[in-house]
Parts: C-alpha cells; structure tokens; sequence
C-alpha cells in the first residue's frame, strides 16, 4: 500500500471537508487550514506577538485552575510548588498565566509566546503510532525542555564553590547572593525574556528572587548550563566545569538580537 505524506492527508482532509459543507466540517477545514498558516512557520514564528498568538489561542490565559485536587483537597488550603517561596504572592495560577500574567511575571519577566513555542509544523509531528525507526518527529507543541530549565535548572552548588545546597548555606552568608555576586560573575539576566534591572533591584531585598530561578523551582535535577558571560575582573584561567560552556546566549535570546543575528 502506498505511503501518503502527512502534507497530502491534511490536504484530502481539508478538501473533503469543503466540499461537505456542513457546519462542522467547515470549521474543521478552518482548523486545518490555520494549522499551515505562515504565523507557524519561520521566517514569521520569529516575530510574531504575543496579540498574534493569542488572537487566536486566548483560552490558555483565560483557564482557571481547580478548586480541588483529584483527591479532593480545596485548592486554597494548601499550596503548590510554586508557591513555597517567598516570591510568589497571591492564589494558585494556571501554567501560562503564572508566566505571563501574574505580577511576579510582570515585575520580573518578559516572556513572550515565542520565547517557548517556536511553531507547530505539522510535518513534524509525531507519527501514531510512532515510527521507532525515524525519530526525526516531534511531540506537538514542540517545547525544547532546555527552555524550561533556563529558569528551572538546578543549582550545582559545588560549582559556585558553596559548602552544601544554598537552603543549608543560605545563613552563613547571611541569606544573600549578592554578598559574592556583588563582584563575581556580574553579566547577568542580559536576555530579552528577563526584565535585568528589576531582577536586579528585587535580588537586592529578598535572595528568594535569585534562588526561586537558580534551583529553588527547579525542574527535576537536571542543570542548565548557562553562557558563561565575561565580566569585570574575570580571571583568565577558565575552571574545568566551564570550558565547554558558550560564552554568549543563544542569538534569538539575546537583547541587541538583530545585531546578534547578523
């Protein structure tokens, strides 16, 4: 039996569809049609607005969360792991609202749709039932887990020189992270999906604002390796644990991005 491409089935189904006429069937056909829209694609993914995608996707800020758990517990009475920090202030949110519309998110971040969702192309989907012997698809959504741990990477504490985990640590010296970084590693957050200065500021008052990114959410025990990022009074002798690191951040993320894409 001959083998059709997923672009050929969407297509026969769009088709179809159309020519049925029914209010269903349109508006599945709409729905196909959306999926090749060029918003979904590079060159145009790259620039799209948040306005854009949720023009469309609006329902993922306009979800609540529920007020109990499959087991029965009141969602108020208790708390998520989110919330364990002093940070984050007020109830239980949904995923993407506590990244783009709570005011830790707007205080502190500038997440954009595109930061994590670079397109869904359909020619990339996973194919069901999975082919084992092509594993060049995707899972929908396509999400790179190297997104989250930017924000959600644990913290190696042997690396940053600490004698345990900054929860042990954290009173010797005196709860702050700007008594070493006041001097140490002081290029920081210079990425266009932080808000660099109010990190910067709030850090200063509460270490809950560094550590909530730097291990104290993380995803898992899986570190991040961030861009290594010359500073002033940097020593030339690069440690072990660094030298495989990049010494800048990825192009898209960086502030001056269309001189970074040059």
């Amino acid at each position: 039996m001959k083998k059709y491409s997923l672009t050929i089935i969407l297509l026969l189904l769009s088709s179809v569809a159309l020519s049925q006429g029914t209010a269903d069937n349109v508006k599945s056909a709409g729905y196909l049609r959306a999926q090749w829209h060029p918003i979904h694609f590079y060159p145009a993914i790259d620039s799209a607005t948040n306005n854009q995608c949720l023009s469309c996707h609006q329902e993922i800020t306009q979800r609540k969360v529920s007020t109990k758990s499959v087991a029965g517990v009141a969602t108020e009475s208790t708390l998520a792991w989110y919330q364990t920090l002093s940070t984050y202030d007020g109830p239980q949110e949904t995923f993407h609202r506590r990244h783009l519309e709570t005011p830790l998110a707007k205080e502190l971040m500038n997440l954009k749709c595109t930061t994590c969702h670079q397109g869904w192309n359909p020619r990339q989907a996973a194919q069901i039932p999975p082919d084992l012997n092509n594993t060049r698809f995707t899972l929908r959504k396509q999400v790179n887990p190297e997104i989250c741990l930017m924000c959600h990477g644990d913290n190696s504490y042997q690396i940053m020189g600490l004698p345990s985990p900054w929860q042990e640590s954290r009173e010797m010296f005196q709860d702050n992270c700007l008594l070493c970084h006041a001097a140490i590693r002081t290029t920081r957050h210079q990425v266009n999906y932080l808000n660099a200065e109010a990190i910067e500021a709030a850090g200063k008052d509460n270490s809950d604002v560094c550590f909530g990114c730097h291990g104290g959410r993380k995803w898992y025990r899986i570190a991040y390796p961030y861009p290594r990022h010359a500073w002033d009074g940097m020593a030339k002798e690069i440690p072990d644990w660094a030298k495989d690191r990049p010494t800048e951040s990825e192009a898209r993320f960086r502030q001056d991005r269309k001189q970074a894409q040059k």
